[in-house]
């Protein structure tokens, strides 16, 4: 556990045990099997409570747009899960395009409007989440199937949907962080489970899906061998696959239908998340000897389409009357 983790979830047992904040919902929810003090028993509680129902329609596998919950088929009671922090933060302003534009400015500033993102068959809106492509350009799915919103393949957890002033329609995928921090696990090196040990069965399939699009990409500078590589070490794997699913949105923007011209890629990060950061010079990514932001930003063509921000940060410019409330549910909750 990192420090900033273990600090979150100190104030999360604080926050359930003192304050109305979850509305006197009890802890000792499970995860991994057991009950723990920052898992909330009843995972509505675990939201913001103005976006009920909604979020969970929106969701819904059914009625919804059919999207997976990370861990299962309910939303998590975990207090320090991002993908609630996600929504806890975005899902209350989806609607209120002055509030994206804002949320949108703040990723770039040259953006002049944001478009609702039809894409979502229920609730459509000016923000979409955990959105995929239309089609699989990726090589993830199996027997030539469409991606699956949430589970099995690479998931933006937002996007937004905007205007530049060159004219062009722009995609701003949203990647949300936590307290998420990553060890140094080698993903083309990975054996596959019932396999014998150094086969490297998952790290070669991975390998085989991504080598020729990395090959093939603009955005992402080239080695000649990828086994070993940063694009497959945590956190830049992921980066690495949401950069080449925004090219391949914009390859193949005829096909789609949120068709666009270009992207900008948003990385949501606690300024204090140092383990993942690593910005204090005492830890750098052992595969690049370096912190995240310059150890990704070297392997970027063009490394301004990358922001950091953090999540204060990104909420910064909306309305502070508006949205007083769930302003000041984040600062007790979150900043």
């Amino acid at each position: 556990m990192s420090k900033y983790q273990e600090e979150q979830r100190e104030k999360s047992i604080k926050l359930i045990e003192n304050s109305g904040l979850f509305e006197n919902c009890k802890a000792g929810g499970k995860f991994m099997g057991k009950e723990r003090s920052f898992v909330l028993t009843d995972f509505k509680k675990n939201f913001y409570q103005p976006i009920l129902p909604d979020v969970l329609n929106y969701f819904d596998q059914k009625n919804g747009n059919n999207i997976s919950w990370w861990g299962g088929k309910f939303p998590t009671g975990h207090t320090l899960s991002s993908q609630i922090a996600c929504l806890n933060h975005l899902f209350p302003v989806r609607n209120d395009k002055d509030a994206v534009l804002k949320i949108a400015q703040i990723i770039c500033e040259d953006i002049i409007d944001v478009m609702e993102i039809k894409s979502d068959k229920f609730q459509s809106a000016y923000i979409a989440f955990e959105a995929v492509s239309d089609y699989d350009y990726l090589n993830e799915c199996k027997d030539e199937q469409k991606p699956t919103r949430g589970s099995h393949c690479t998931s933006i957890d937002a996007l937004i949907y905007a205007k530049h002033k060159n004219g062009k329609n722009y995609l701003l995928p949203i990647e949300w962080k936590y307290t998420e921090h990553y060890s140094n696990t080698d993903k083309s090196a990975e054996d596959r489970e019932g396999e014998a040990k150094g086969t490297n069965g998952k790290g070669k399939e991975r390998l085989k899906r991504y080598s020729d699009l990395i090959n093939n990409s603009e955005q992402l500078k080239k080695y000649g061998n990828y086994k070993g590589s940063v694009y497959f070490f945590e956190p830049f794997y992921q980066l690495m696959r949401q950069t080449l699913w925004a090219e391949q949105m914009v390859a193949h923007k005829s096909s789609e239908i949120v068709s666009a011209e270009d992207f900008i890629h948003a990385h949501i990060i606690p300024s204090e998340n140092q383990n993942l950061l690593k910005s204090d010079s005492r830890y750098k990514y052992k595969c690049s000897g370096k912190d995240m932001k310059t150890t990704w930003m070297e392997n970027l063509s063009i490394p301004n389409k990358y922001k950091i921000i953090s999540p204060k940060g990104l909420l910064a410019s909306i309305d502070p009357n508006k949205y007083a409330d769930l302003k000041k549910y984040l600062e007790t909750r979150y900043w």
